[in-house]
């Protein structure tokens, strides 16, 4: 059972890019594209040689950056692991996706190294996107709960590390992403933030405003309490 969702793709191109694929596959049986990750190349990028192209980036910066080698017992990792910067739950939505929880009361761009907490996003993305159940549902949840939100906590760079990241690296992997608890001072930064997304992105952001509407997407008893 496909994602009822995901936007239907030409199966010619999905033949046409998978039979390109097997180049790749040839040389590094290590690749790890599927089906479910190609459709999605093709949904993001909309033709056959765009989605080649980018998958070939997207590889390249997999193996540059050591993706697989962020893991608990990485140095970096193991010490965010403890920060509660960012949190991939242990229970999904409505809709069975992975949750990634993100508290922004504990961000400041004063206290933080930006390569060492993209590295950890990257860990968290990992981890969400392992936990999907590709053929009911291949894309995340991302809560930003801005409860205690003060303009300090306003860490730019990190959002467009992580629009990037989501863009380039994991598309179409976004499936909701609920702003919670946002006070009027967040308006402003996200009229900033807004500028930055396409229409598409922009389309997947909820602000919600109470738990009964929170209820339409996750369990609120999930969220975590106090970190």
């Amino acid at each position: 059972m496909a994602d009822i969702s995901a936007k239907p793709v030409n199966e010619e191109d999905l033949q046409s890019l998978k039979d390109r694929m097997k180049v790749i596959s040839e040389a590094d049986p290590s690749q790890y594209h599927n089906d479910f990750s190609l459709r999605r190349y093709l949904r993001a990028f909309k033709t056959v040689d765009a989605a080649f192209q980018q998958i070939l980036k997207t590889n390249k910066w997999r193996a540059e950056y050591k993706v697989t080698e962020l893991t608990e017992e990485h140095p970096v990792i193991k010490d965010y692991l403890t920060k509660n910067k960012v949190k991939v739950l242990k229970h999904r939505d409505m809709q069975g996706r992975p949750v990634i929880y993100i508290p922004a009361k504990n961000h400041s761009a004063n206290d933080r190294d930006i390569d060492e907490l993209t590295q950890y996003i990257v860990y968290c993305l990992e981890e969400a996107c392992k936990k999907c159940f590709e053929e009911i549902v291949d894309n995340l949840c991302i809560v930003f709960d801005l409860k205690d939100f003060g303009l300090s906590c306003m860490d730019y760079q990190v959002v467009k590390n992580l629009i990037w990241l989501l863009s380039r690296h994991y598309p179409e992997r976004l499936g909701v992403c609920l702003v919670i608890n946002a006070p009027m001072l967040f308006t402003g930064c996200w009229a900033v933030i807004k500028g930055w997304l396409d229409e598409n992105t922009t389309s997947k952001v909820t602000f919600v405003y109470s738990d009964e509407e929170l209820c339409k997407y996750l369990i609120p008893d999930i969220l975590p309490d106090g970190i």
